[in-house]
Parts: C-alpha cells; structure tokens; sequence
C-alpha cells in the first residue's frame, strides 16, 4: 500500500524542476449528475450574450430553419462566412428564448453563451455555469472538473436550458464538450464558419446562413440612419448601389453606417470615397486570395471608417490601438492590456508628432487618452466593449483587415508590445485570477499564431514558455503537453535543433511529460536535452545545471535511486562551485540531495543536510519566505523518516500555522501543509485526529481546486487510508473504489498515481476479507508496474512484496515464501542491505518462514532485522519497535517447541505464529 498517499510522496518530493522561460534567466467512469445548489435564483444566465445589432435583420427565413430544427428536437449549427452575422442571429434567438415567459413548456431556466474558438474557452464558461448554480464539487481553480460537473447537470436535468457555442473553430474538439440534452429539455445552438460532416451529424442540423438579401441590406441602411436620427442620409436607388459596393455583407455595412452617421455624408459622398477606395483595393487583398470578397468590402468600409476615426481623433493613438487589437484574439482581450508599461510607452513612440516642434519629442500618453482613443473607435464599430472594463472585442474580418494597414516593418515590435503587455498582466498565481489567465493564454497563443516568427526573434518571449506553466497549473496537463510539443516544433522549424530556445523548449516537454506521469519519456527527453545543453552551452553554463537537476528529478520518479543520488550530488557541487553555496538554485539542489538520499535509505544524510538546508534558508531567504516554509516541512519529513514521530508532528503543527499565517488558510502550499500533518496524526497512533483532518483536507481541496484536481484526488485516497486505520472497511473499499476511477477517467489507466490507486483497492479488498479480489487485482497491479515502470522500480517491489501478502491471506504459504525471497533479493540488489525497505522485506521473510512452521529460521532473521534496525534506525524507531514485539513472539513458539506439555502425546506439532497483520508494507 501507497501508505500516506500521494500526499506525503509529494512533501518528499518537492525538487524544483526548473521549467526555462527564456534564455535570458527554465471508457469514462459516470458519476450520478450533481444537483445544483438548495440556495440558486432562478433564472441562471451565464455568458456575454452579444447585445442586439443596430437596426438588426431578423433573417426570417433561417430563423424559420433553426426554429423548426429546434421543435424536432435536433440541435441547430448557423454556419456561414465571416461577418455575415452568424453571432447577433444566434444572439437574437437565445434572447427571443431567454425573454419568454418561464412557464412548464416555455421559457429557459438556463442560458449559457460560451465562445468555442477553443476549448479552453467553453471550458471556463461550463466552469462558471457550475459556480452559478452551486453544483456540489465545483470549484473555480478547476475548470476541467467543474466543466465536466456540468455536462453532466445538464444531461440530467428537469430544468430547461440553451447552450450557445459561439464560433467552433475545431469540431472535432469540441466535440467532447458538445452537451447531450439527456432528459430533452435542452437545446444546444452552434455558430461555425465550418460545415463540417461532424457538424450535421449526431441529431444536429446544419443552417446556412450568407450575405443579406438586397431587400435586407437596403432595410437596414435605411432603418439604421433613421434610428440614429438621420433619414435625411437614406436615399433608396444609392443604397442599394452602397449595397452591392459592399457586397451586401453586414459587417461592412455595419462599417458604412457609422461613417455615414458619424461624418453626416451623403450616400453620394459615401459612394465617391467607397469607389475611390476600391481603387486600391488590390494592393491589399488580391481577388484570387478573397474568392468571396468579404476581406475586400471589409477592407473598402472599413478604410473610410478608419479615415473618419483617426480624423476625430485628438489623442493621435486611435490607429495604433487599432493595430494591436487586430493581434489579439476576436473573443476579446482584457481592457487594461493598453494601459499596461509595455503599451503606453509603445503608444508614445507610434503617436504621430501633432506639431512640427514636436517630431523629436514624445510626450507621455496618459489612461485617459487611452480610453477616449478606444471610445473614438467604437463609436465607428471598429470594436466592441459592452462597458469600459469589459474586454475589448474585434471582429475577425475587422482584425484581418485591420492588419492589412499595418505599416511595413512595423509587425514585429507591435507583437513583442502586445506580448509583454500580456505577460505584465498574467497574475502571480493562476488559481487566484482562472478567468484572467485563461484569457491571456488565448491571447498568447492567438498573437503567436497571427505574427509568427516575430515572438521567436531574436528569442522567444517569456509569454511563449509562460501558457505552459499556466496549463500545468490549472490541471490541464494534457493539453500543457500538446502545446509544448507544438512549440518545441515551431522553434525547431525557426531557429534550427541545436539552438537554446529549441533546448528549452524541448526541456519544457520533459517537465510536462513528468506532470502528466509519463515517467520514461519525460526521463528519455530530459537525457536528450543534458546532452545537447552539454554539447552546445558546455558543462557549467547555469542552463546546463537546470537540465542536470532535471534529469536527477527524473531518474528519482523513474525509481533510479542510485542513478538520481549520484547525480544529485554531482549538481549541487556544481551549483555550489559555480554560483556560490548560498544561490537560491544551490539550495534547492541541497534540499533534492536531502530527498535523494532518504530515497536512499539514508535516513542519517537525510536528516542532517535538511537540517542545513532550513538554516541556510533561514538565514539567507528569512524565517518567513515560502522556501524556509518547505525546507521546515521537508524536515519534518525527514524526522519521520528517522523515526522521530513527535518532532516531526510537532514542526509539522508549527509548519500548518506558519502557511495558515503567511499565505493564507486556502493556497494550495496551506493544503498541502494540512494534509501532511494528518499523516503525523497517523504515525502518532492519533487515528481519529487523522482521519478528522483529512476530511477537512479534502473538503478543502474539491471546494478550491475542484474535485477532479489531481491533488483532491490524493487527498481523496488518504482519507480512503484513514477509513482503513480506523477500521471502516467498507468506507474504506467504497472510497478506494471511487478514487480509480477518477484516476482512470482523469489521468489514465497507465498513469503512476492510478496504479497506486490500483494497488491501494487490492489492499483494501485483502482488509474486507475480498481474498481472491486482492489476489486478482495485486496480480494485475504487479504486471502494471513491471510492463509501465520496470521490474526494479521501487514501486514494483512494494507491488510484489504486497502480492506475497495476498498469497499469505489465501493460504498460499508457500507461494507468499518464494517470492518474498525474491522480494528480499530484489531489495539487497537495487536499494542495498541496509535500506529501511530491505530491512522491512526482511522482516516480512521472517513472518513468511513463522508461516511455513519454519521458527527456527524466523527466529535467526528476526534476530538479524532487530539488529539492523536498532543500529540503522535506532532503539526507539517504531519499526525497530516492532521487530522487537514479533521477536518476543517467536522465541516465546520456540521456548514452547523446546519444553513440550508431556500432555500432548506423540502427535503434538509446534505452535507457529498465527497470521497476523505484523508485516511491513514498504
């Protein structure tokens, strides 16, 4: 058994794994649906449903499609080009449902508008949708698992509900988030440029929508002016003639209203500029790359627009903003983003001079010109803000026609702009801000994507390496190993294999891979990048000892214990020799020596250089700084390792209430203190105190990280040991049961923390009198370990060693004999004679030969382990505590076998120890 869990593994493990920023400084288990909150006001409307277009075109004919759709219960696809007005249709019938009357049979009780460019969008959106309506387990800092609570809500669900994907970019993405109307009373309504076979099938009906009929083209130029209260404007023959100029595409007649409006033009005047515009037109999108035409109407309304705005512009800054909200993605970006270091001084250089004493001189551009900049602009529909907070908007086709005026040469700078503005808003912890980070990832990547290769030249940007450690720390390790795969190719294809930032990014991958459990290839790629580091940047440059630290960490998880302490010690001497004994880097490969060597078994070295490594923290970083917080806790481990249960409970306590103080009762770093103090309880004998605590913890846990986050998933299995220890078995079996699978459903059946789970439940099925379950799953677990993590990793010691147990329950003395041998031979030869799991596996061959009648042969190793063990451990050391009670035993079956009651006859046999649960389990 994983005893302690995850959890404690974690505290062990706490060697920094240097992630490079840049190179300037590293079948799906069901669950029954939750039900929301006793406490929700109904209706739940979640999302930014675009508010109604300016005299806005019913298009009645596709209105009539999706709503006959709708009524055969088939969900409703709008698919149609950009800017022909695919969202505000969409928009228009989710208000249409939303503002009906809330009876039986009409009216929503839910609507959610979610942007589907991509998932993590639509993820966020279910993620807020879950917090709305209270569902039991949601937490805001996990998206992935909140998102999934309410797929399944609405599955199941007797409320009536619309989900409206905006703009599906991947189909097959989002196909997994597509809602299934389960109990049908909902009704999922998509937008696409795509039409896509996997669109239309599956119940959904596909609804082409295209450019504005004339009728309806000249209905909303004419309405459009007389709203604004200028039908004086309108004349009928030159709007039709504007019309087919525009190809009757709304977005651009959205454009030419605004001018039309804003510069009280004539339609004649308008028609003059618009053809003279036209004119040029080929310079920036030749009709063979526009078969449609749309970028060149876009283009034709929206340079007039342009003109106008920049004309009623008094700060000068109305073009340049426009510029870098074209770079951004279409779904908005956050309004502070300009306002940022980075975008007022960019503003200042681009601001064209207002005077000619004034060409070498840049005043300073100040919030407020800013924002009357971004009013000019939406005051011509170049951009959307629903207020002067919300996020920014740009329509895609406005976007790519926009970036067709950007000047020559002048793409590169304003992307690097864009990206330091993004990176100087990204906050200190993803968890605090998840809505905030999930925005600027897709900003990052879209603003990469859009003006490649200028984020990679002459390096990449610290933004690039920055939406991997986002991904990782919202849980989403998949998707972090998808994008750092993505990225190691890209640097790859620009700047060459052997180029740092191509290293860098392959090392980023290799710390993914570990995140995501996939132990071998983060190991075989953290080989790969030490060597070229080595090669390329020699043995001492500081990216080189990062890379070897790296790859220590890997062999650590790998089960290469030797392998991990020889390079361990390798790394701090260089840091040590080459940075100087009191970096902060030096210190963290001090404290992973620490941890190398308890893996180890050398419980002594452990102990002393965690003790160094706290003082050099305390007296370098303060007693106070989150590194002293995990050196003091890391001490403590190292306490329980030596046996010293009361110091190590006693700094744990101290080390709950130094987190709780600093950084509060709720960070991640807090939990984790709390969980392992549990752990202390335990080894104390405080079973209660234990289990009581890691309630808390996972409470805890599932209310701020989610209850789908890997660490509620640890949390969820010690608590599964707690019920154990108190002896609630059958909590313990249902508790067990459950966390496989979520480990199976979350991180696969092959990952290392669902094996442990695995070998956990065959445990628990030995404890409830399961024999031949136990027996069939260790066998399984055992294979698992030796197929994905090798036949000598320590973890498949303890899978064999825990297998012979199973074989002693079932009466398979003799089984459960031969291969605790070989466990003990396993032990000698991989982790050395005198390591506490060789001295453990020793000990269990004693109580395997008591088994088999062998007392004599019990009694020699028992003598053998309680030596070992008093002089490696101690006297005192629980372990060697124990040795001793079951020596006690045997020489007392001895003394009996030795002075036999004459009573018993001829027949009389030996007493032999009874089975009994005095057995190790490393």
């Amino acid at each position: 058994m994983v005893v302690g869990g995850s959890g404690q593994r974690r505290a062990r493990q706490q060697a920094r794994a240097h992630r490079d920023v840049t190179q300037v400084a590293g079948d799906m288990h069901v669950h029954p649906a939750p039900v929301q909150g006793p406490s929700v006001e109904w209706p739940v409307w979640v999302g930014d449903v675009p508010r109604p277009a300016a005299a806005f075109q019913p298009r009645t004919q596709v209105r009539k499609k999706a709503g006959a759709a709708r009524g055969g219960g088939r969900d409703v696809v709008l698919s149609g080009a950009g800017g022909v007005g695919k969202s505000q249709l969409a928009a228009s019938l989710a208000r249409e449902l939303r503002d009906q009357e809330r009876t039986e049979e009409t009216g929503l009780d839910v609507l959610v508008w979610a942007p589907a460019t991509g998932t993590d969008q639509i993820i966020s959106t279910y993620a807020e949708a879950a917090g709305r309506l209270q569902l039991p387990g949601a937490s805001p800092d996990d998206e992935d698992g909140a998102a999934r609570l309410f797929l399944r809500w609405l599955a199941a669900t007797g409320r009536r509900w619309l989900v409206v994907l905006d703009d599906v970019a991947n189909p097959a993405a989002v196909q997994e988030w597509w809602p299934d109307s389960g109990a049908g009373r909902g009704w999922v309504l998509a937008t696409s440029r795509r039409e896509d076979a996997q669109l239309s099938g599956q119940g959904r009906t596909l609804v082409r929508l295209g450019l504005y009929t004339d009728s309806e083209a000249r209905a909303y130029l004419q309405r459009r002016l007389t709203d604004a209260g200028h039908a004086h404007l309108h004349d009928p023959a030159q709007a039709g003639e504007i019309a087919a100029g525009l190809g009757h595409l709304p977005l651009a007649l959205g454009h030419a209203a605004a001018y039309l409006i804003n510069k009280r033009r004539t339609m004649a005047e308008y028609l003059t500029l618009l053809r003279d515009t036209n004119s040029r037109m080929d310079d920036l999108f030749p009709p063979s790359g526009d078969t449609e035409n749309y970028g060149r109407s876009v283009t034709a309304s929206l340079l007039l627009s342009l003109e106008a705005a920049s004309e009623s512009d008094i700060s000068g800054l109305a073009r340049s903003l426009l510029h870098l909200a074209s770079l951004m993605d279409p779904l908005g970006h956050p309004a502070t983003t300009w306002t940022t270091p980075a975008g007022l001084s960019y503003l200042r250089t681009a601001r064209p001079p207002q005077r000619r004493w004034l060409r070498r001189h840049h005043p300073a551009v100040t919030e407020t010109e800013v924002h009357s900049a971004l009013e000019t602009l939406r005051t011509y529909a170049l951009i959307t803000q629903d207020t002067t907070t919300a996020p920014i908007r740009m329509h895609a086709l406005t976007a790519r026609a926009v970036r067709e005026t950007i000047p020559h040469g002048t793409l590169p700078s304003m992307a690097r702009t864009a990206a330091d503005a993004i990176l100087s808003l990204w906050p200190h912890h993803d968890h605090e801000e998840r809505e905030l980070a999930a925005a600027l990832r897709t900003n990052a990547v879209h603003l990469d994507e859009l003006t490649r290769p200028a984020l990679w030249q002459p390096e990449a940007h610290p933004c690039i390496y920055q939406v991997s450690s986002s991904l990782t720390d919202a849980g989403l390790y998949q998707q972090a190993i998808e994008y750092d795969e993505r990225t190691a190719r890209h640097s790859n294809d620009i700047h060459g294999p052997n180029h740092p930032d191509s290293i860098s990014a392959r090392h980023n991958l290799a710390v993914s891979y570990t995140h995501a459990g996939r132990v071998q290839d983060a190991l075989h790629l953290g080989e790969r990048v030490l060597a070229d580091r080595e090669r390329i940047l020699g043995e001492d440059h500081p990216a080189t000892l990062d890379a070897r630290n790296n790859l220590a960490n890997s062999y650590s998880h790998a089960g290469r214990v030797q392998d991990a302490l020889h390079l361990g010690e390798r790394v701090l001497a260089d840091y040590e020799r080459i940075l100087g004994e009191d970096h902060p880097d030096t210190l963290s490969a001090r404290h992973n020596l620490a941890v190398s060597y308890s893996d180890a078994g050398r419980v002594q070295d452990a102990l002393h250089l965690s003790e160094r490594v706290l003082a050099d923290r305390e007296r370098i970083l303060g007693e106070d700084h989150p590194d002293t917080l995990d050196a003091r806790n890391n001490l403590a481990v190292s306490y329980r390792d030596a046996g010293r249960v009361q110091d190590a409970l006693n700094l744990r306590e101290r080390v709950l209430a130094d987190y709780e103080r600093i950084l509060g009762e709720d960070h991640p770093a807090t939990l984790d203190a709390r969980n392992n103090l549990a752990v202390s309880y335990r080894d104390a004998g405080r079973v209660q105190d234990a289990l009581d605590l890691r309630e808390r913890v996972l409470a805890d846990y599932e209310r701020i990280l989610g209850e789908d986050h890997p660490a509620t998933l640890d949390a969820r299995n010690n608590l599964a040991v707690s019920y154990s220890d108190a002896g609630r078995v059958q909590d313990a079996l249902d508790l067990g049961e459950r966390v496989l699978a979520d480990y199976e459903r979350i991180l696969g059946e092959d990952h290392p923390a669902t094996l442990d789970a695995r070998h956990n439940l065959a445990v628990s099925y030995s404890d409830a009198g399961r024999v031949q379950d136990a027996l069939d799953l260790g066998e399984r677990v055992l294979a698992d370990y030796e197929r994905i993590l090798g036949e000598d990793h320590p973890d498949t010691l303890s899978a064999r060693n825990n297998l012979a147990v199973s074989y002693r329950y079932a009466g398979h003395v003799q089984d459960a004999l031969n291969l605790r041998e070989r466990v003990l031979a396993d032990y000698e030869r991989i982790l050395g004679e005198d390591h506490p799991d060789t001295l453990s596996a020793r000990h269990n061959l004693a109580v395997s030969y008591s088994d088999a009648g062998r007392v004599q042969d019990a009694l020699h190793l028992g003598e053998r382990v309680l030596a070992d063990r008093e002089r490696i451990l101690g006297e005192d050391h629980p372990a060697t505590l124990r040795t001793r009670n079951n020596l006690a035993r045997a020489r007392d079956a001895m003394a009996a076998v030795q002075q036999p009651d004459t009573a018993t006859g001829p027949d009389y046999q030996p007493p032999q120890t009874p089975p009994s649960n005095r057995y190790d389990r490393p």
